[in-house]
């Protein structure tokens, strides 16, 4: 009964965490935004005491838990060694291996290291929640996206507005591989050997092990039921169950309850135990002697409820094709990024520096932007960590999803009203680019839908009552929103464009 309630809350809780990355219309957030903060990696770094300790605690009273149920890229593993279990004759593939603690504890260590100092791309790369949310976001997203573009096409020859289509594309070819190599590390390794990467890499596993290794409930071996047929041991996804010494290596142990169904004469036992101080042996209570939690052993369901939600071929659109005006007899070419000396980061993130340390690159926030202008960072400081671009579009007033989203306060919750008097760039007119110069025609483009004022035109020679007009930028008024950089018809590069802020300030 211990695994089948085990599988249901992981396969809830991984289905509603992946809808996250998934969902672009902003609903599931409302109600389901709160899993991505229980994550232990985005709770530290948002300084959440209360997540913290309703982490650790259930961990020193069950053991890892965690990893078997809350953290989504465990849950991920455990479907790909299921698949890899259902083939003929793989079913119990596993066996005891000896823990590689200088590889757990040293890369913990330097997990530690990197967060403390700062070092981002580390933190970003270890973090198993964010290891899961690229993987979501580049992969799954795509085809979630495209199975809706299909429904909308049905919905709009049956005259319904049910469903809307919405752009496909990679945010980033250096992003998409990261997440591809991810992918295909942690998939071999759990289609071969279940839980190796969990115990042996993952820096949140080897510290809730350590926890685990002090917890209340654990798995246990009634010397006087076993037979020493090792079916428990070759069921044992995490490689932690020996035998031979009839030990359970409780620092890797998962808590699945796999070796318990497959014991079948109720020798492994999930009980309280007290360690005694001399010799460190540990001493099961058992609770109930009676032979109902051996027979229901026998009765589990081996019905897998997890599945895989996506493929790892991803064919997606990277952008529209070139729109064409008069007739298709010109063209429009596509709007390119000016190379900002500051990136800018979202309103709410404060600055940069606050951005760096403490996001986990998890893309949440990318999926969750309704405006496509966040981007994954190809820069080395900030790898991966989200920046605004405006080439699709500019960040519109009234939207604050990405601050709603962000589970490690990378990007701090704020209102419609805060958004409007945060200044977060600057926008700089560069004459050479403007086509009031360069064709000698007017534009009223900037001034027109600057949402602040900030832009006023003025007579470029003010000796002639009918010269054309320039722009001219309000550093008051400005907030850097991108809304002239993307609606300037200069091509390939803008005429005014936004340059970031080393720390927002108020307007």
């Amino acid at each position: 009964m211990l695994k089948k309630i085990r599988r249901i809350t992981a396969s809830i809780l991984f289905l509603l965490l992946t809808l996250l990355f998934l969902d672009f219309t902003g609903t599931f957030h409302v109600w389901f935004g709160w899993m991505a903060k229980i994550q232990l990696v985005p709770a530290i770094l948002a300084t959440n005491i209360v997540v913290i300790l309703s982490l650790i605690v259930p961990t020193l009273l069950f053991g890892r838990i965690y990893c078997s149920v809350v953290c989504p890229l465990g849950v991920f593993q455990d479907g790909v060694s299921n698949i890899s279990g259902r083939r003929k004759g793989k079913k119990n593939r596993f066996r005891y291996s000896v823990a590689k603690s200088w590889l757990r504890y040293g890369v913990l260590a330097l997990f530690i290291i990197a967060t403390i100092a700062g070092i981002s791309v580390v933190v970003s790369l270890l973090d198993p929640y964010a290891g899961y949310g690229r993987i979501a976001s580049n992969f799954f997203a795509p085809l979630y996206r495209m199975g809706n573009n299909i429904l909308a096409l049905i919905a709009e020859r049956a005259d319904s507005y049910a469903f809307y289509s919405t752009d496909i594309w990679i945010k980033g070819w250096i992003i998409f591989g990261v997440a591809a190599i991810t992918t295909i590390i942690i998939g071999v390794l759990a289609w071969r050997h279940g839980r190796t990467y969990c115990n042996t890499i993952c820096p949140v596993g080897t510290f809730l092990g350590l926890l685990s290794k002090f917890s209340l409930f654990r798995l246990t071996f009634d010397e006087e039921k076993c037979t020493k047929c090792k079916a428990c041991e070759r069921g044992c996804k995490a490689s932690c169950i020996d035998v031979k010494t009839m030990s359970v290596d409780h620092s890797r142990c998962v808590t699945c309850f796999n070796c318990i169904e497959k014991c079948k004469f109720g020798a492994m036992k999930y009980v309280p135990v007290k360690t005694r101080a001399k010799k460190n042996a540990l001493k099961p209570i058992f609770i109930d002697n009676s032979s109902n939690m051996e027979n229901s052993t026998e009765d589990f369901s081996r019905r897998n409820m997890l599945s895989i939600l996506g493929i790892l071929a991803v064919n997606s659109t990277l952008k529209a094709q070139q729109l064409h005006v008069d007739g298709g007899l010109a063209e429009i070419a596509d709007k390119k990024a000016p190379d900002r000396k500051t990136p800018i980061v979202p309103p709410g993130a404060l600055s940069a520096r606050n951005m760096k340390n403490h996001c986990t690159a998890c893309q949440l926030c990318v999926s969750a932007c309704p405006n496509n202008i966040l981007v994954p960072s190809g820069k080395l400081a900030a790898f991966m960590q989200p920046e605004m671009t405006f080439e699709d579009g500019y960040c519109r007033p009234e939207c604050v999803e990405c601050s709603q989203v962000c589970p490690t306060n990378a990007i701090k919750p704020i209102t419609v009203a805060d958004k409007s008097a945060i200044s977060i760039g600057l926008a700089v007119w560069i004459k050479d680019n403007c086509v009031v110069n360069t064709d000698e025609v007017q534009c009223h483009n900037c001034e027109r839908h600057c949402p602040t004022g900030a832009i006023t035109l003025v007579a470029r020679d003010p000796d002639f009552s009918d010269s054309l007009k320039i722009p001219v930028i309000d550093k008051e008024l400005c907030i850097g929103c991108g809304a002239c950089e993307n609606l300037c018809p200069a091509r390939p590069f803008s005429a005014i464009y936004v340059e970031g802020n080393v720390n927002h300030h108020a307007v």
